[in-house]
């Protein structure tokens, strides 16, 4: 076991934080060796521009479902970094928002190859205090919980401390066996979830006893996500009043907004976030001198329009 590549799965409902936890993981990584796979819901990739440090070997599968139909790309990602690097410290595998971790953790079970090389260090669950109830209504979220080794209580700073304690009480009713930190921003301490050997088979068996022979996985057949990919400049004044509008309208219909956006021209790419009707932006990564400057946007959500989408982002340029 000692030879096996420490593994952390990082899981969370859609916006609750995973690609924060991520980049503290990165930053703070000392002299670790990390290699990185991230999985997303959508055609477009954006999670990769989110990401602050571009040292690490960092792989992407956009299947949207890291817990089923992607489960044989996840196995040959690992080969085709083992085949490059012989010096991984750590794996760190972000799911996807929409993704069951059950069928993640069995991968490292029954799978020979992912036995050889990899060891689960723990399943690390991150939580969007303001909008938990919310997104407890699927049956991804209630999973993410159930299966955590440790659970990040993030956005503590968007709710009251009654909330945080209604909040607390209700995890550890979903899952006694969890370690629970109570963050803003992710800020967790990297030697509480990292190389802890935190993981125990045993724990998930209790909660599923049947848990290694499972094999059925559905998705709620609603929920969609719309991917946009346009060139041109942006104009911000239009942009923020058609996104205010769509959060008023279909904000408790959008689990997650990401994009990046050539706004105004400007020399840094404008970084969008947003979680039903919270909305957020910032200054991204400088755009390159010969870089195609591309706006693409992503929504996750139920019951979405496409084309009302499109006409939307399509009347927003200069």
């Amino acid at each position: 076991m000692m030879n096996k590549c420490p593994t952390t799965i990082i899981t969370g409902f859609l916006g609750s934080g995973k690609t924060t936890l991520l980049n503290r993981i990165l930053n703070g990584k000392a002299d670790r060796q990390i290699a990185v796979i991230i999985n997303e819901f959508g055609e477009i990739s954006i999670d990769h521009q989110l990401i602050v440090s571009a040292d690490e070997e960092i792989i992407e599968l956009n299947n949207g479902c890291l817990c089923c139909t992607v489960r044989g790309d996840l196995i040959r990602s690992i080969e085709e970094i083992y085949s490059k690097h012989s010096n991984i410290d750590q794996v760190v595998i972000e799911t996807s928002g929409l993704a069951d971790p059950g069928p993640v953790i069995q991968s490292f079970m029954v799978d020979d190859r992912m036995q050889s090389k990899l060891m689960i260090d723990a399943v690390v669950t991150t939580v969007d205090c303001r909008h938990i109830w919310q997104q407890l209504e699927t049956h991804e979220a209630q999973e993410q919980i159930a299966f955590a080794d440790i659970v990040i209580l993030n956005k503590i700073d968007l709710v009251d401390g009654s909330e945080i304690e209604r909040i607390y009480k209700k995890v550890c009713q979903m899952n006694r066996f969890v370690q629970i930190y109570q963050v803003e921003q992710c800020n967790v301490n990297l030697d509480d979830i990292l190389s802890v050997g935190a993981f125990d088979l045993q724990n998930i068996l209790t909660i599923e006893p049947g848990f290694l022979e499972e094999e059925d996985h559905e998705h709620d057949s609603s929920i969609s996500s719309i991917s946009i990919s346009k060139t041109g400049v942006v104009d911000s004044a239009k942009f923020n009043k058609w996104m205010f509008d769509v959060a008023q309208q279909r904000g408790p219909d959008l689990f997650r907004m990401k994009g990046i956006l050539n706004l105004d021209a400007e020399t840094r790419r404008f970084v969008f976030q947003g979680v039903h009707m919270t909305l957020e932006g910032r200054p991204g990564k400088p755009w390159k001198k010969d870089e195609t400057r591309q706006n693409e946007l992503v929504f996750i959500g139920r019951n979405l329009d496409q084309q009302e989408f499109k006409d939307g982002f399509d009347a927003c340029f200069i």
